[in-house]
């Protein structure tokens, strides 16, 4: 991947867990109860791609 389309997927990655914490915050369940921690990871992944591409340069 580039480096736009990482940071556009960091980007939509953290969308998305912001949107399923207010649902949870409102006082809802989340739609999907591992998926806040699967988003939490992808988003760990694509942060640690980003610095190991940061270093090599």
């Amino acid at each position: 991947m580039s480096k736009e389309e990482r940071e556009s997927q960091l980007k939509n990655l953290e969308q998305a867990l912001f949107k399923e914490r207010a649902s949870v915050a409102m006082g809802g369940s989340p739609v999907s109860p591992g998926k806040m921690k699967s988003v939490r990871r992808q988003i760990a992944r694509v942060l640690t791609v980003m610095h190991s591409e940061d270093k090599k340069e």
